[in-house]
C-alpha cells in the first residue's frame, strides 16, 4: 500500500489567460507563489506530528511545478526530485495559444480536438489522451512501487492529476474533464496493488480570500 498526495502547480500567467501551456516551461506568477505558501503553511502546521513512514517530494521537471514543490520542501524540510515523466499533456501547435487564436488559425484540428477523441493527438507532436494516459499511470505506479515505504509528495499538472481520476473511477479517457483540478489543490490518493483509490480531492481550504481561480471549461467556449 502506498500513500501519494499529489498537488497540482500554482497559477501561471497563462493559466490566468487560458492560454495552452502543455510542455512549455512557464513560471509561477505571483499569485501561484502566495498559492503555492499558503499550501506549504498548511501542510507544516498539519503534518508537524509526522507520519508513520518518512516523506519523499516528487516533482515535474517544468519549472511552474517544480517552483511549487521548493516552496513545499522548504517548508516540510525536504529536497526536490524532479521526474520528466510527471509533465503535462503535450499539446502540438496548440501550445503557447489561446483558444481564440487556435479557432482561427486551425479551425479544423480545433473542432477535432473538441471531439475528445482519446486516440487523437494534436499535429506538431502532441501526445493522443491513450498516450498521455499510458506515460502518467507507468510513472505514477512505478513511484508508488520504489517509494512504497514512504508517503510520497507529488507536485504535477491538471492534466496528470485528470488520467489518475479518470483511472481511479474506472472512467473512458472519451469525453472532456469531469473533474475539479484546482491550482494547489490536495489530492490524497492510495495504492493498493495496481488501482489507486481517492481518499481527499480538490481540497483548497487553504486558498480562502484568494482570487477565484480560472475556469478551464472557459477555454472550450467558441468564438463568436
Amino acid at each position: 500500500m502506498s500513500d501519494i498526495f499529489l498537488v497540482r502547480h500554482g497559477e501561471t500567467a497563462w493559466n490566468r489567460e487560458l492560454r495552452f501551456q502543455g510542455q512549455i516551461d512557464v513560471p509561477l506568477n505571483d499569485l501561484g507563489l502566495t498559492q503555492a505558501q499558503r499550501l506549504a503553511d498548511r501542510l507544516r502546521q498539519e503534518w508537524k506530528g509526522g507520519f508513520d513512514k518518512p516523506l519523499h517530494l516528487v516533482s515535474s521537471d517544468l519549472q511552474r511545478a517544480h517552483q511549487t514543490a521548493t516552496t513545499l520542501g522548504q517548508a516540510l524540510q525536504l529536497p526536490v526530485t524532479a521526474h520528466a515523466p510527471l509533465r503535462e499533456q503535450h499539446f502540438g501547435l496548440f501550445e503557447g495559444l489561446l483558444s481564440a487564436d487556435i479557432q482561427r488559425a486551425h479551425a479544423d484540428v480545433w473542432r477535432r480536438w473538441l471531439q475528445f477523441d482519446a486516440d487523437f493527438a494534436i499535429p506538431g507532436g502532441g501526445e493522443s489522451t491513450r498516450q498521455f494516459h499510458a506515460r502518467v499511470s507507468q510513472a505514477v505506479r512505478q513511484l508508488a512501487q520504489t517509494h512504497a515505504d514512504k508517503t510520497l509528495v507529488v507536485v504535477t499538472h491538471g492534466g496528470v492529476l485528470d488520467m489518475l481520476w479518470r483511472s481511479a473511477q474506472a472512467l473512458s479517457l472519451d469525453g472532456p474533464r469531469t473533474c475539479d483540478i484546482p491550482n494547489v489543490g490536495l489530492n490524497h490518493l492510495r495504492w493498493v496493488g495496481e488501482q489507486p483509490e481517492i481518499l481527499v480531492w480538490a481540497d483548497t481550504a487553504h486558498l480562502n480570500g484568494l482570487p477565484e481561480q480560472p475556469n478551464f471549461k472557459q477555454r472550450l467556449r467558441p468564438v463568436v
